[in-house]
This record gives C-alpha cells, sequence and structure tokens, in this order.
C-alpha cells in the first residue's frame, strides 16, 4: 500500500507541475516559423483519390463520396454533392496533383485525425495549424473542431468555433501557439469534430503543419532592408547579410547559417555562428547563392525541431545580356530611313555621330544623311542591371544621278536613243518598244505614245528619271466611198483625215471639183474620175493619200429581163445608175395591176419574188420614180426562170 500511495503522489505531483508549465495562445506565430516538424498534404499522384491514412479511426472510402463517418483522400470534390458541396480543389499551392482529405462528419462528435510528434524541445513555442473549408453551399449544420495536445492526458485545447459556409475559395487557416514544458520532448496532436453529421457539418483538411514558432527576423544586405540582390557575371563584390531579431523570444539566442547545395538542401555553415554573413565573390559565376539564417535557445541549434529560420537571402549572379557576336555594317541610302536594332533586353541607351541618342530598342532615324555615316554605339541592360555593348558601323551611300536627256517627237516607225545617268546598272520600265531594257542607252521605237522610267543603281541605291516619247499621230487619209451619178449630176466626196500637224489638204485631179483644197469638194465629172485625197504633214513625218472611184453613167441603164434561177448570173433586176438620185422609188405590177414589188431609195434590186414567195415567169410592168419634177420611167421587163 505505501508503494502505491508513493506512486501515485508521484504521479499527481507530476501533473500539478506539468499543468503549470504548460502554456498556449490561441493565435499563430508572428515570428519566424522553422521547418515544419510534421507537414501533412496527404500526398499527391495522377488518381483522383489517394490511398487511405493511419491518423484517422474514420472509415475510408477509396472513391466517390465519403457517407457519414466516412472520409476519403481526393484531389478535388469534384462530382461529389454538386449542388450541396462547393466544388473545389486542394489547398496546397502550386500543386494540381495534391490530395486533401475531405471528411463527412458522423453522427456522434469525434476525433477523426490524430498524430504523435516526436524529436520537441523543452520550453519552446510551436505552432499548430491546418487549412480548413466548411463544403457546404447552404446553411446547414456547421464544423466546431477542437485541437487538442496530449502526453497520454490532454494539456491543451483549441477551439475554432463555428465555421461557417462560404465561397468555394474560402480556405481557413486554423491553429495556436504552444510552449513545451521542461523534459517534454513527444506529444500527440488530435482535431474533434464537435458537431453531428447529417444535412451538413461536412468539411476538407489539407496541409496540416507543426513548426517552431520564433522570434521576428528582418533579412538586411549591406544595412538594406532587402533579401535578394543580385550582381552581373565577372564581378567582385563583397555583401553582409544580417538579421534583425525582435527580442522576448529566446533568453539566450544561439545561431547558425545555412547555405542550399546544387540539389536544392540546405547545408550548414558549421563556422558561421553570428547573426550576420560576409559573402565575397571574385570573378562571380552564373548562379543563384542562397543562404538562411537558423535561430534556436542556447543548446537547441542543432535540433531540427526547436529553431526558427529567417527568409531566404538570395545573391543571384546573372549573364549579361545576349547580343550578337558581330553585327555587320549597315549600309543605306541618302533619303532613306536609317533602322538600329539590339536584341531583347530590359533598357537600351545608344549614342552615335552628330550627338544621335536614344534609349529605343530599335531606332528609327527618318531622312538619313551622309553625315550619319559612322560608328552607333548601344549599351544594353537586362532585368537584373547587367550591361553590355555593342557597335554598329553604319555607311550611308549617296545616291547615282539619273536623268535623260530630252527628245523631240518622232513619227511613227521612226527610233530615237534614251540616255540615262551614269550608274553601274540600269532598268527601263516598260520594256515595249525598246531595243533593250538594262543598259544606258537604248534605241526606243513605240508605236504610240509611252512614258518610260529608268532606275539607276550604284550597287547599293537605286534613283528614277523618267521621259515621254512622243509618237506622232500618223496621218490617214480616207477619200471615202465609190459613188455613181449620171451625166450632169454631182455628188459629194467623203473624204476624212484623221492625225495631227495637217499641214495641206488637195484632192487630184481638179478638174471637176469645185474646190479641190476642201475636204468634202462638190464632184461633178463628165467622164468616169478616179480622185485621189492628199495630205501632207507640217512634222516632216511621211504624208497619205487615198483614192476614190466616180462612175458617170450617159442615162439610167434599165434591163428588159432578168433570171432569177440561183445560178448567180442575171439574178437581180439592177437598174443601173439609179443609185445617184437622193430617193428613187420603184414599183414592179403583174399583168392584172398587182404590186409584185416596191422600193424607195433603191436600197436593194428586185430577186423576183413576192414577199418570200417566187412569182412565176412572164412579163410584168415597172414605174421608176426618180425625183420630182421629172417624169417616171415607164416599160416592161420579163422574168426567165
Amino acid at each position: 500500500m505505501k508503494r502505491n500511495f508513493l506512486s501515485f503522489n508521484l504521479f499527481l505531483l507530476f501533473f500539478v507541475v506539468f499543468s503549470q508549465t504548460a502554456s498556449a495562445q490561441t493565435a499563430l506565430c508572428n515570428g519566424a516559423l522553422g521547418d515544419p516538424v510534421i507537414h501533412i498534404d496527404f500526398g499527391r499522384g495522377a488518381a483522383q483519390h489517394g490511398p487511405a491514412i493511419a491518423e484517422t479511426s474514420f472509415s475510408f472510402q477509396p472513391t466517390g463520396t465519403p457517407s457519414d463517418g466516412w472520409y476519403t483522400i481526393a484531389k478535388s470534390t469534384n462530382g461529389m454533392h454538386a449542388g450541396s458541396w462547393h466544388q473545389i480543389s486542394n489547398h496546397t499551392p502550386n500543386d494540381p496533383d495534391g490530395y486533401m482529405m475531405v471528411v463527412n462528419a458522423s453522427d456522434d462528435p469525434s476525433v477523426f485525425y490524430e498524430a504523435p510528434i516526436v524529436g520537441l524541445c523543452a520550453n519552446t513555442t510551436y505552432q499548430f495549424s491546418a487549412w480548413i473549408i466548411n463544403l457546404l453551399t447552404y446553411n446547414g449544420k456547421k464544423p466546431n473542431l477542437t485541437f487538442t495536445i496530449s502526453t497520454g492526458q490532454d494539456i491543451f485545447t483549441y477551439d475554432t468555433g463555428d465555421i461557417a459556409e462560404g465561397a468555394a475559395t474560402d480556405w481557413i487557416e486554423r491553429g495556436f501557439l504552444f510552449t513545451t514544458p521542461v523534459n517534454v520532448n513527444n506529444i500527440t496532436i488530435s482535431i474533434r469534430n464537435n458537431g453531428p453529421g447529417g444535412q451538413g457539418n461536412d468539411i476538407a483538411v489539407d496541409d496540416i503543419t507543426f513548426s517552431p514558432c520564433g522570434p521576428t527576423l528582418v533579412p538586411t544586405i549591406n544595412n538594406l532592408p532587402v533579401s535578394n540582390v543580385n550582381l552581373c557575371i565577372g564581378e567582385s563584390k563583397t555583401f553582409n547579410l544580417a538579421t534583425q531579431i525582435s527580442a522576448g523570444v529566446y533568453n539566450n539566442p544561439h545561431f547558425l547559417w545555412q547555405e542550399m547545395d546544387a540539389n536544392g538542401v540546405w547545408q550548414d555553415l558549421p563556422m558561421e555562428t553570428t547573426s550576420q554573413l560576409t559573402k565575397t565573390f571574385v570573378n562571380a559565376q552564373i548562379g543563384s547563392y542562397r543562404y538562411r539564417l537558423l535561430v534556436a535557445e542556447n543548446g537547441n541549434i542543432n535540433s531540427p525541431n526547436c529553431r526558427a529560420k529567417s527568409p531566404e537571402f538570395e545573391l543571384k549572379v546573372n549573364a549579361l545580356p545576349v547580343l550578337p557576336v558581330s553585327n555587320p555594317p549597315v549600309t543605306v541610302c541618302v533619303g532613306d530611313p536609317l533602322q538600329l536594332s539590339v536584341n531583347t533586353a530590359s533598357s537600351y541607351n545608344w549614342t552615335g555621330p552628330g550627338g544621335f541618342t536614344s534609349t529605343a530598342q530599335s531606332p528609327r532615324i527618318d531622312n538619313a544623311s551622309l553625315q550619319m555615316s559612322g560608328t552607333y554605339t548601344v549599351v544594353v541592360t537586362n532585368d537584373a542591371g547587367c550591361e553590355a555593348i555593342t557597335q554598329t558601323e553604319v555607311i550611308v551611300v549617296a545616291r547615282p544621278v539619273a536623268f535623260i536627256d530630252p527628245i523631240a517627237p518622232i513619227c511613227k516607225g521612226s527610233s530615237v536613243m534614251l540616255n540615262a545617268g551614269t550608274g553601274t546598272s540600269y532598268r527601263w520600265v516598260p520594256e515595249t518598244g525598246l531595243s533593250a531594257a538594262d543598259i544606258a542607252n537604248p534605241i526606243a521605237s513605240p508605236n504610240r505614245t509611252t512614258d518610260y522610267t529608268v532606275y539607276v543603281s550604284n550597287g547599293y541605291c537605286e534613283t528614277q528619271a523618267q521621259i515621254r516619247v512622243e509618237v506622232i499621230k500618223e496621218l490617214v487619209a480616207t477619200a471615202g466611198p465609190d459613188a455613181k451619178i449620171i451625166k450632169g449630176n454631182a455628188v459629194s466626196l467623203k473624204g476624212r483625215v484623221s492625225g495631227e500637224n495637217i499641214a495641206q489638204i488637195f484632192w487630184t485631179p481638179a478638174g471637176g471639183l469645185d474646190d479641190p483644197t476642201k475636204l468634202n469638194p462638190i464632184a461633178s465629172p463628165v467622164v468616169s474620175t478616179t480622185y485621189t485625197l492628199n495630205v501632207l504633214s507640217s512634222t516632216g513625218c511621211l504624208s497619205s493619200s487615198d483614192e476614190v472611184f466616180i462612175k458617170v453613167y450617159d442615162k439610167l441603164m434599165v434591163p428588159n429581163s432578168f433570171s432569177p434561177n440561183g445560178d448567180g448570173i442575171n439574178d437581180y433586176w439592177n437598174v443601173v445608175a439609179l443609185d445617184t438620185y437622193a430617193k428613187p422609188r420603184v414599183k414592179i405590177f403583174n399583168r392584172y395591176g398587182q404590186l409584185m414589188f416596191e422600193s424607195e431609195g433603191y436600197e436593194r434590186p428586185w430577186d423576183g419574188k413576192r414577199g418570200n414567195e417566187d412569182v412565176p415567169s412572164g412579163v410584168y410592168y415597172y414605174m421608176i420614180y426618180l425625183e420630182s419634177g421629172l417624169k417616171p420611167l415607164s416599160g416592161s421587163l420579163t422574168l426567165i426562170r
């Protein structure tokens, strides 16, 4: 009995001491957190659902939607109670394949997560937190969680209170600070849902962490409140990394600097145990050099579960801006725009001849002049502030002189030599009528007036000039149609002339004409005569002439028979010279006085038809009315088939 009494009293004493020395705050860490002692993010994978976990007594739903008192490990709630639950993805940042724990509360309040934490340091403050979201889209039963720390018996609890419904993005972090008692290194943490299931109380949990909480650590580099700096490859510089540490957390803080290796793993720098670190670069090489300061209470600095860490320091050695290995000279013609260019960077500073400056990546200078020839230099700066310099040689070339000697108009069928200015190559447009299109002095013999352009090049620049080769339109004389008259009558000649620069018009012979110098004289020859219309040009070009024949009949010749049988001989009754009268009329009757044919103007002779029907062979009678005042001609004719 004595032994049992002693054991009971020792246990009671331990409980009282433990309860008195343990302390906690229902708030998150305001200082620097250390690496998490635990970080439960429920893993990740290619499948929609992940494997079961050991830290719960709830039943596991491997796929689909968990029932009351069940849970599942999933990437998202897509398809789970659509309309009643928010369709969300896991909380872990930048981890689309990550899982979360989806819990459908049981009917009775119960613990749904519990895990041991070992290797803690005594008298050290830790933060326990989890990210939680109420899955309900409606006003239902609300989750109400209790976080508990125990060492076989509960020594601290924290209640979240009701977690209200919100939006699909309303993940909230809930947690508290806890300071371990003396000589306590191992604890158990648990999360209990105090609300009943059914009609609500459904949650998702992710990123459960238990991390040491230290003082506020403010990084500085060379006494400036920054945590990263840039330098350029090849530079030699020294940087003083320091951390301002708030008081009141550690009684006797100790320090240790770490550097990240090439595999992304933090490595201790055993000789660096103050709050400052000096890093010197000599001919710096490209890379990202990362450092951080660890802070812990005296005796705990080498315990990963007991120390806080500063924000990362980054000393980044950057490459110089990428520039071309060599810049070929830029050749530009006088008057053309000068275009400079360099690879993309952050900023540019151009200088050049004549005080030229620009901050554009690709400056353009309009209307280049010979004075702009020379070396153009650009200083290029990238986002890290690293500079590189390159140069471009610019050659401004004078244009060739392009001109064409003036020429006089030419006659059609003639040619003229064109002569352009000096150059090394030539191109004439159009090529029509030219002996060659790629020489300085082609022979031009176009059929009509043509505008030519010549492009003269000196190998770099091109200049153009224009000239019009005017072709004098040829004179074309047209004497008009042949005519017939009866002796004593007259006819007006239908002469026409086309063309320009007409100097003289005259008819030959002049006999029988009222005025041989007129274009349309009145002709009254007594015998059949061929008249020639002559036209002369004032430009010296060739003249033109044309003939017209005037047939003179002594009287009308009226045939007394014809045979319209289609043999091509005497098929029409054609009254010769009848068309010399202005408006003659012809009527033909049969022996019964019926009208067989009538014509006014005698545009066509009779073909032996009445309408479209052939008339029979026999004797017919005609009446020919010549003009007013003259007695009509009459007689008979025989139609033979």
